[in-house]
C-alpha cells in the first residue's frame, strides 16, 4: 500500500519551488493563485529569500504547504495514495491532497494558523528541547513532574520534543540528561508549539476550522493527535483542533501505518526528513522523494 507523507516546519529551505516555478506552467498557475489568496508575493521569499525570511511563521507554514501540495498536484496520476498523514503542519497538505478540503481552503487556514500561532508566542515566550537517546516513558514521566513542560512531537523512537516555557523546559533538559537521555538539545523555535501555551491559537483557530468544508477524503488521513485513521469530516476537524495543544504522535502514526499495511512511503514536500524517521521504524521499508 502507498503511504504519503507531508512534512512541517523546519523543512523549508531557500530556492524552495523554484524548479516546479520553472518547468511545470500547471505548478506556476497554483503558486501565483496562493500569491493572491496571500495577498503577498509568498514566491518570492521561497525562491530568493534567506533562510532568516524563511523562518518566519507566517512565511514558513504557508510556503511548505504550498511547495508539498502543488508537488502532489503536479504528480498529476502518478499521485495515488491508499493513506496519508502530515507531521504537524503537514497535516493541511496531507487533507487538502486527500480531497477532504479544497485548495485555497487550506492555505488559508495554514495562513490563520501561522499568524494564531505567532500571536500566541509574542504573548507568552516558550521553547521547545530535542530529547535524544531516552525512552518514551521516561520522557513522560519527568515531564509530569515540572509544571509548566510537557511532551509535544513524538517522532521515532528515542526521539521526542518537549515544549513549554522557557524555564521548565530548561529544568527538564537538566532532569533528562540526568536520568540518562543522551542529548537534550534546545531547538531555535519561537515558541512552545503543541504545548498549553498554544491555547490563545486553539481558540482562535477553532471558529476558522468549524466553518471550512471538509468533506470525505479519497483514502483515510491518519491525524497527529491519535495516530489514527479518520474520513469522518466531523472528527478531522476536531482532530485539526485540538492538534495545537495536543503532542504529535508521529512514532505512533508511523507504526499505524506499516501495521495497516503500508509498505511504500513516499514524502511530499522539501527535505526528507519524515523518510528519515520511518527508517529508524522499519529499515526493510522503500521511502521515496516525489
Amino acid at each position: 500500500m502507498n503511504a504519503y507523507v507531508f512534512p512541517g516546519q523546519g523543512s523549508q529551505h531557500p530556492g524552495m519551488g523554484l524548479d516546479l516555478y520553472q518547468h511545470d506552467a500547471n505548478a506556476r498557475i497554483w503558486f501565483e493563485h496562493a500569491n493572491e489568496i496571500l495577498g503577498f508575493r509568498i514566491t518570492d521569499v521561497m525562491f530568493s529569500g534567506s533562510e532568516e525570511d524563511l523562518k518566519r511563521t507566517n512565511v514558513t507554514q504557508p510556503a511548505i504547504f504550498l511547495h508539498s501540495v502543488v508537488k502532489a498536484k503536479t504528480m498529476g496520476n502518478a499521485f495515488q495514495p491508499d493513506m496519508v498523514a502530515g507531521h504537524s503542519l503537514g497535516e493541511f497538505s496531507a487533507l487538502v491532497t486527500a480531497g477532504a478540503m479544497e485548495f485555497g481552503d487550506g492555505l488559508k487556514l495554514v495562513a490563520a494558523r501561522a499568524n494564531a500561532m505567532q500571536a500566541a508566542c509574542e504573548a507568552e515566550p516558550g521553547t521547545m528541547a530535542a530529547i535524544l537517546g531516552l525512552e518514551d516513558a521516561k520522557v513522560e514521566e519527568v515531564c509530569a513532574g515540572i509544571p509548566g513542560v510537557v511532551p509535544a512531537n513524538y517522532n521515532c523512537p528515542g526521539q521526542l520534543v518537549i515544549s513549554g516555557t522557557v524555564d521548565a523546559v530548561n529544568k527538564a533538559c537538566e532532569a533528562l540528561k540526568a536520568a540518562g537521555a543522551k542529548r537534550a538539545l534546545v531547538l531555535p523555535v519561537g515558541g512552545a508549539f503543541h504545548s498549553p501555551l498554544m491555547e490563545p491559537a486553539r481558540a482562535e483557530l477553532a471558529l476558522a476550522i468549524q466553518t471550512t468544508p471538509i468533506v470525505d477524503p479519497r483514502c483515510p488521513v491518519y491525524q497527529n493527535v491519535d495516530a489514527r485513521p479518520h474520513r469522518d469530516p466531523a472528527r478531522i476537524k476536531a482532530n485539526l483542533i485540538a492538534q495545537l495543544t495536543a503532542p504529535v504522535r508521529w512514532t505512533q502514526t508511523m507504526q499505524q501505518m506499516l501495521t495497516d499495511g503500508a509498505n511504500k512511503v513516499t514524502e511530499v514536500g522539501p527535505g526528507n526528513v519524515l523518510q528519515g524517521l520511518f527508517k529508524k521504524v522499519s529499515r526493510e521499508l522503500e521511502t521515496a522523494a516525489a
